[in-house]
């Protein structure tokens, strides 16, 4: 007599069935006279593992995907995974710090060899968990964002835009990871509450004995204040007006200038303004046009236009100054002061505000289709109030979308190295007459901050021969010529 066991064990009657599926080819999808439904996979990381977002986001993703074969539509789930080069980059690093190698003493090459190695040891599991949760994909479409022909099609894609003037490069106000050395999204910026410390620095007044004092919890920004600002119907600094203030410690000489941005009743209601180093900062530098002095390096170090403190870290320098000031009598007081602190969702690192020369994409045009169907209730969203929430976002966006994964070679090495305009010149170019046959492009930065590209066959035996494979009616060719990797 067969015992009936006291508890159900799925494991036989899944691994059973869903071998058959697959024997039977029940998930593969081949175009034919039915209607198409086709969903494609939010790829997730190649190296990593499921989670619960995995599992709730691929689970109604599987729902929908088996309603439409119940109702005889051809329906295709494609799946995928990402390259994910900053997680594996990260792990890389870290295995590689444990075995006593630094990233930065290999070769390009060399990293990428120890990256793929990782990719190829811990890469795949998370499909094969899919496979496990019953995912319906058809799997003989899995592509990886490193595959040839997905490379291809980003790129194209990249070139189309930039045809259409939808792409372009410019000085903007990123989220800077220090630690990662790379540009961050806004979701990828987590905002914590943090005990720190304001700063009540004093700042004299040009040809005068007398001084304005300012709050600030990064005094180490101080070495890129480029002007104060006050409210224009602030009565307690309009004899300020027009007049200009002393930069403590770097005895820079900077303007005041009067705008209702700042909040009188927050601090002493005076505000330093460091363009470089501050989102709200940077818009006021370009509104009363102010001198941008970006005083730290991309590892959170000063630079040589901070011009004290150069190589020290912002946190070293953020006591040190305090201690300086404080000896130089620019201190007059110091605070407790609870605040939000932005940290890194890859590193963890404090994010560092930064002005930086990055590529984005003008979504003015391009999500106007897309809130079409949002306003008009054709997509609708739960809670409702994220309906408002996203219309907004989408109308008031300034700066355009930004490309976080197009630095990916001077960033990271494991990801998408050439720019697209290499690949769209390479098409065009003509080669060098000599022997060797080699090209050699260099980069050429526009006036109107657009990045264009000169395209030079050189070779020492005959010497160079220079082809302008990209132009505009506003380039200059007095512009520096600087050379780029292919």
């Amino acid at each position: 007599m067969m015992e009936i066991p006291s508890k159900y064990d799925p494991t036989g009657a899944e691994d059973k069935w869903y071998a058959y599926w697959m024997e039977h080819k029940l998930f593969k999808s081949v175009p034919d006279g039915r209607e198409p439904y086709t969903i494609v996979i939010p790829p997730p990381n190649v190296t990593g593992v499921l989670h619960m977002g995995h599992m709730l986001n691929n689970t109604i993703q599987d729902l929908l995907i088996r309603k439409a074969r119940m109702q005889g539509k051809n329906a295709l789930w494609v799946p995928g995974t990402d390259h994910a080069s900053i997680a594996t980059e990260a792990k890389v690093v870290q295995k590689l710090r444990k075995e006593g190698i630094k990233k930065s003493d290999l070769s390009r090459d060399a990293f990428l060899e120890h990256a793929w190695e990782w990719t190829r040891k811990h890469g795949g599991i998370i499909l094969e968990q899919l496979k496990k949760l019953g995912a319906s994909c058809d799997w003989e479409r899995t592509r990886f964002t490193m595959d040839e022909k997905y490379y291809d099609s980003v790129i194209d894609s990249f070139i189309d835009l930039y045809k259409k003037k939808k792409i372009y490069r410019g000085e903007r106000m990123i989220n800077w990871d220090p630690a990662a050395l790379t540009a961050l999204s806004d979701e990828e910026v987590i905002y914590r509450e943090v005990n720190s410390k304001l700063y009540f620095v004093k700042y004299q007044i040009s040809g005068s004995n007398d001084f304005v004092t300012i709050a600030t919890t990064r005094p180490e920004t101080i070495l890129g204040d480029t002007a104060i600002c006050v409210n224009p119907k602030d009565e307690r600094y309009k004899h300020l007006h027009g007049k200009s203030v002393i930069v403590p410690l770097v005895n820079r000489e900077v303007p005041v200038i009067a705008d209702e941005y700042v909040e009188m009743e927050f601090g002493t209601g005076c505000l330093k303004v460091t363009p470089a180093h501050d989102m709200n900062d940077f818009m006021l530098g370009e509104k009363h046009k102010l001198r941008v002095i970006n005083m730290m390096n991309d590892n959170g170090t000063i630079s040589e236009a901070g011009e004290l403190y150069v190589g020290l870290d912002r946190f070293e320098v953020r006591s040190k100054i305090a201690e300086d000031l404080a000896a130089a009598g620019h201190l007059a007081k110091t605070e407790e002061h609870l605040n939000k602190v932005g940290f890194s969702e890859r590193s963890d690192a404090v994010v560092e505000p930064r002005l930086s020369l990055q590529w984005f994409v003008d979504m003015k045009d391009l999500s106007k289709p897309a809130l079409d169907h949002v306003m008009n209730d054709d997509i609708k969203f739960w809670p409702p109030k994220f309906k408002t929430v996203t219309a907004i976002g989408w109308r008031t966006s300034k700066t355009g979308v930004f490309l976080v994964s197009c630095g990916g070679d001077i960033e990271f090495p494991h990801g998408m190295r050439q720019m697209a305009v290499f690949r769209w010149l390479k098409r065009k170019t003509k080669r060098c007459s000599c022997s060797e046959k080699k090209i050699h492009p260099f980069r050429l930065l526009t006036s109107n901050k657009i990045l264009m590209y000169l395209i030079h066959g050189f070779h020492p035996g005959c010497g160079l021969s220079a082809y302008s494979m990209a132009s505009t009616p506003r380039m200059k060719l007095n512009t520096i010529i600087q050379p780029t990797i292919w």
